[in-house]
């Protein structure tokens, strides 16, 4: 069954959902577009889309009728009547008050449902990810992981975080990456306390950390990791943090597995940082899901109450930063599994020393 044909398996609320984010149209038909929207019944669903990608759709669609997009609330009006729906539901997450606004102004005898049914159904959906979408995912983390060993030689004294980033940034795409995650973090001295910092021109020093946070796009789908290194011998300190924060993402990967909530995985980390003194110095959550987005659900958070599902991916990354001194991040990204979890990092955690 295609993911079309599950969504109102779990989304009931109305007689048509209206796929309209570029990204779940992208989730629900394999196809990137920048427009375009989707008309979801439950026995067939419809792409309304413009000329721009009308040859493409046709060609890859594969789930749902093609159809160009003219005028879209009179050819949204055919496909109701056609169906005999008195109701649609739109994505509150995303669809503009703009948007939901025209669709009342045309449709004023059908009942709109824009409450947040259909955007938690999909977010449900997308947050198991099947034999294809990890497929990506690993793909996307090798991209990353390869960039990251051909990187290292390049990081000495006297190299830019700026230009530590570019270099990370032209390997990935040099390896196949179709996008980074998201804009590369590099960080060093000082500037690792601040967890999302940018990449500045300020040179690294002897002694100091240096602090990676980066990932690339394969099919569509993010991988995400850090990885804290030292450009000559850290001091005494900087390696009992380093050790500090090893142990409590090493016991957090082993704890992982389907069934627990995320508030659960990210005290068994932050336990091990708040006994070891350092608790107000660990601001973040532990972790998030990841997939066609970068930040999607599940979380691994104080916040996050709910059980874990098995196929879901989430990323293990905590962190000490001390204002002023340095700061340390290692993550990780893993698949919940029933009995545990599947590590898809493979780069060693040892304090790396260049």
């Amino acid at each position: 069954m295609n993911r079309l044909s599950r969504l109102f398996e779990v989304y009931s609320g109305a007689d048509c959902a209206l796929i309209t984010s570029d990204i779940n149209r992208r989730y629900f038909t394999g196809m990137k577009s920048s427009a375009g929207v989707v008309a979801v019944f439950p026995d067939k669903a419809y792409l309304l889309i413009d000329f721009r990608y009308i040859e493409k759709a046709r060609a890859t669609v594969r789930d749902a009728e093609v159809i160009e997009l003219k005028k879209l609330c009179p050819q949204l009006r055919e496909l109701f009547e056609k169906h005999g729906a008195k109701s649609f539901a739109i994505e509150s997450e995303t669809l503009t008050v703009r948007e939901l606004n025209a669709y009342r102004h045309f449709f004023t005898k059908m009942n709109i449902d824009d409450s947040d049914a259909l955007s938690n159904a999909i977010s449900d959906m997308r947050m198991v990810k099947d034999d294809d979408e990890l497929s990506c995912i690993r793909k996307a983390q090798e991209i990353a992981e390869a960039a990251f060993d051909e990187l290292l030689p390049f990081i000495r004294e006297e190299v830019t975080e700026r230009s530590i980033a570019l270099e990370l940034n032209r390997l990935m795409f040099e390896k196949g990456a179709e996008d980074l995650s998201f804009e590369t973090i590099v960080l060093s001295g000082a500037n690792t306390s601040m967890p999302h910092g940018v990449p500045s021109d300020k040179k690294v020093r002897r002694g100091e950390f240096v602090l990676m946070d980066f990932g690339a796009v394969y099919n569509g789908y993010h991988s995400d990791m850090t990885r804290t290194v030292c450009v000559g011998e850290p001091d005494e300190d900087m390696r009992n943090v380093y050790g500090i924060v090893l142990r409590a993402q090493e016991a957090a990967i082993e704890a992982a597995k389907a069934g627990i909530t995320g508030e659960y995985l990210d005290a068994v980390a932050r336990t091990i940082i708040e006994e070891a003194g350092y608790g107000e110095c660990f601001g973040h959550s532990l972790g998030h899901g990841v997939g066609l987005e970068i930040h999607e659900r599940p979380n691994a958070s104080p916040n996050y109450k709910l059980p874990l599902s098995p196929g879901t991916v989430v990323t293990v990354e905590p962190g000490i930063y001390i204002a002023g001194k340095f700061g340390v991040r290692i993550e990780d990204f893993v698949i919940l599994t029933e009995n545990g979890c599947e590590n898809l990092t493979k780069c060693a955690k040892n304090l790396i020393t260049l």
